[in-house]
């Protein structure tokens, strides 16, 4: 994933409405780890998941690598507990 301004477009994306499900898990995995979370493997596809002290279980797809409307759903309410938003995110860069 890009750095600067273009790391912004994947949050975006998962904020959007109507949920886009053209998101792949490894733009998923890359903007959280540049957000600073960590992200270790538990069992099968599931990942434990720690953002500003908010945890989550996050899978990853089942069936390729596209995120589904849940997973994005899930993912955005994480975010939102954490204090992640495109609005936070771009006060912070710039």
């Amino acid at each position: 994933m890009p750095n600067g301004s273009d790391r912004r477009e994947p949050l975006r994306t998962i904020f959007q409405d109507p949920i886009n499900t053209n998101i792949h898990w490894r733009e998923i995995e890359s903007l959280l780890r540049h957000l600073g979370a960590s992200i270790e493997p538990t069992r099968g596809a599931a990942f434990r998941v720690v953002l500003n002290r908010v945890e989550v279980s996050l899978h990853h797809p089942h069936h390729g690598n596209v995120c589904d409307k849940m997973a994005i759903k899930h993912l955005r309410e994480f975010l939102g507990h954490a204090g992640i938003s495109p609005s936070s995110y771009e006060e912070q860069k710039d």
